[in-house]
């Protein structure tokens, strides 16, 4: 029997932020083609509801509360997860809180260091230490292995009043440049993502607000994003279909970048 392209059967995912939103629509696609997840995440009663959904699936998966800010906390959930599975492929970096500001002169320095706590460095020990084990596995003769971020349009525009979110974001698009670079000789390659406008619990549920007819009216494809347009990409990622796949932004924005 020939297996999917995007098989990823054997393969281990860890996804920050993976409850619930596009962590969760990367958690969806992986799912579905096989592959094992850990997903970290502070809100115990949406894990609960995730590994649910996820395991009906047919997926292996485990849900650990995990502050990323932490370092501490990212290197034991990375030793809880290589006990529970023997090993990591995949690690996509997608837990970030939303960005309160409404100006830059408003910010607090106070709010300022504790959004790039989790955002910046928290994506940061989390891709550092998926890539420690990836390259201990590639040393011991299996090479290989995925390291995503999950980034956003204003990697590439500019965000007024949010420049703790944009900041972080364009940095950790430089960071996993040079992982890809630095990795590349292990068979791990690094990419980011790139969404548009998508709409989760955080822009409401069910039919459209003023906020997303708003945005679907500037994208060529006239919508706004959902979760499930993110299945895929991670499938891909996740998989060996993208194992000479390294260094780059896959923008998922319905064309919405380019319509200037």
């Amino acid at each position: 029997m020939n297996k999917s392209l995007f098989d990823l059967s054997g393969k281990v995912t860890v996804i920050t932020g993976g409850n619930s939103g596009i962590g969760l629509g990367f958690a969806r696609g992986i799912a579905k083609q096989g592959g094992s997840l850990s997903i970290w995440a502070r809100n115990a009663e949406r894990n609960a509801a995730a590994k649910k959904e996820l395991e009906s699936y047919g997926s292996r998966v485990e849900t650990r509360q995990v502050d990323v800010s932490s370092e501490q906390e990212v290197i034991a959930a990375f030793g809880g997860v290589m006990q529970e599975f023997g090993r990591v492929d995949c690690v996509i970096a997608n837990a970030g809180p939303a960005p309160a500001s409404k100006s830059s002169l408003d910010l607090t320095t106070e709010d300022y260091h504790a959004f790039l706590g989790v955002a910046l460095h928290g994506a940061f020990y989390t891709l550092r230490e998926g890539a420690r084990l990836m390259v201990k596995r590639a040393e011991a003769g299996e090479p290989g292995g995925s390291l995503i971020f999950c980034g956003s349009l204003s990697m590439f525009k500019g965000l007024p009043g949010k420049p703790q979110y944009a900041g972080s974001k364009a940095a950790l698009g430089a960071i996993i440049r040079s992982m890809a670079v630095e990795f590349g000789k292990f068979g791990i390659r690094a990419n980011s993502i790139a969404p548009g406008y998508i709409k989760t619990g955080m822009t409401g549920e069910g039919e459209l607000s003023p906020l997303d007819k708003y945005f679907a009216g500037k994208t060529p494809i006239p919508r706004p994003g959902y979760p499930a347009d993110f299945e895929g990409i991670a499938a891909y990622l996740a998989s060996d279909a993208s194992s000479f796949h390294s260094g780059d932004t896959l923008v998922i924005d319905g064309a919405a970048l380019i319509n200037l």
